[in-house]
């Protein structure tokens, strides 16, 4: 279904899907949106109701499942409130997230699927996040393209507070582009305008209106919000005048310019942005001279350095943001706290955060870095195993080598080598 959806959008770029709601409402479209949701997990919306609760039980599962595909049928199936969560972010503010109902998760998971290919035969190339088969290495790998074909000023850009700022007039008329299905429209409307349910510190639940914005934190959020900003990859990618190349993950951007063009792509990204309802945070937006100057996009840093044969690349490794990042995550379970511990579970649960670091950052030129942050992680861990053995009479670093700790302890290696992406 999804194969034949893209083939009919790649081959009619004025082709509108008006008969999608009945595929929603299909028992296979409904399994598979539900596995979905399960797989991720997630904590429960206002009604209470857990991920979990679902997943152990079949049999339960089952009922669930139909009754959602009569409220679908019926079309008495209506979006629930969204529960107000907060995640912290690197600058200490907090960053709100709107929380569906696992229900809704589920109907908005269904839509996604059918929505996803339709709109991906018109989405940009140069746009990474969210998107099936893409990834942040690849946008990466964009970026070093365009520095090596001499775009070296670059215009490091930053939105402010985007997916709550995305107007819901103009979303929806780039929804009807291409969708014509009254019954979908509906749905996805219902969601944008979902009032939140947010409880204050005395535990008073308080209920606001979504006047505009597709919360974080829903699973169609990232469709719509690749959606919005689809026009804006295009008319730099595309333009002709100044051939610059931007490169866009969700929400963050750079675009890569020729000598002396940075403030008038700058000037240019701030009117199509306001035009939209959108507008650049001018204290985070900066334009570099990447000849001079390093950037950081995605967790990697990018320097323009020299090379032993004498060449300038792009050179890419992992930001010291993103080591301080995963220094702290392995300071947290080897505190003072965790000496009570079993080394097997400490040493189980360093290596769970390590590992997922490594498989995001085991890329272009992560090799010094990667040695560095063994040694860190080797030494944080020997001091913790010292303590723990009331501080044997050995020094720790005899009593917990290298080879003792990752032969006779587990502790992962970090990988020697690079692996490199294809561009």
């Amino acid at each position: 279904m999804q194969r034949t959806l893209y083939r009919q959008a790649k081959s009619k770029p004025k082709w509108k899907a008006w008969s999608l709601y009945g595929d929603v409402c299909r028992k296979e479209v409904l399994e598979a949106a539900l596995r979905q949701v399960i797989a991720n997990g997630g904590v429960p919306g206002v009604d209470g109701v857990r991920v979990e609760d679902l997943a152990e039980d079949a049999g339960h599962r089952e009922l669930w499942l139909a009754r959602l595909q009569a409220e679908l049928r019926g079309k008495t199936y209506r979006p629930s409130p969204l529960r107000r969560g907060y995640i912290l972010k690197d600058d200490g503010k907090k960053r709100p997230l709107g929380i569906p109902t696992v229900k809704d998760r589920v109907v908005q998971t269904a839509v996604v699927l059918l929505l996803l290919p339709i709109f991906e035969a018109d989405f940009h190339e140069n746009s990474y996040a969210y998107r099936p088969k893409r990834c942040a290495q690849q946008a990466i790998d964009a970026i070093k393209l365009a520095l090596l074909s001499g775009r070296r000023e670059v215009v490091d850009a930053d939105l402010s507070g985007y997916f709550d700022s995305i107007p819901h007039a103009g979303l929806m008329r780039l929804v009807k582009g291409r969708v014509s299905d009254g019954s979908i429209l509906r749905l996805i409307k219902g969601w944008l305008r979902a009032p939140i349910v947010e409880k204050d510190e005395r535990g008073v639940k308080r209920t606001s209106k979504n006047r505009c914005g597709t919360p974080q934190g829903g699973v169609i959020s990232p469709l719509l919000a690749n959606l919005y900003l689809d026009g804006l990859d295009k008319a730099v990618n595309e333009g002709r005048q100044m051939k610059a190349v931007m490169v866009r993950y969700a929400d963050d951007f750079v675009v890569m310019c020729r000598k002396g063009q940075g403030h008038e792509m700058k000037r240019r990204l701030t009117s199509w942005l306001e035009g939209r309802g959108l507008k650049l945070n001018e204290k985070k937006t900066r334009i570099v001279d990447f000849n001079r100057e390093s950037f950081e996009f995605l967790g990697f840093r990018l320097q323009w350095r020299v090379a032993r044969s004498g060449r300038y690349y792009p050179h890419t490794e992992p930001s010291p943001k993103s080591c301080g990042k995963l220094n702290e995550a392995v300071r947290e379970e080897t505190t003072r706290a965790t000496l009570w511990k079993e080394p097997e579970e400490v040493i189980r649960r360093v290596n769970c955060r390590v590992r997922g670091w490594i498989g995001y950052f085991h890329y272009a030129n992560s090799s010094g870095v990667f040695e560095k942050m063994q040694r860190q992680t080797r030494e944080r861990l020997r001091r913790w195993l010292w303590k723990k053995q009331a501080k044997t009479k050995e020094h720790y670093g005899e009593a917990y080598c290298d080879e003792a700790l990752h032969n006779r302890h587990g502790l992962i290696r970090f990988p020697n080598y690079t692996k490199w992406q294809s561009s």
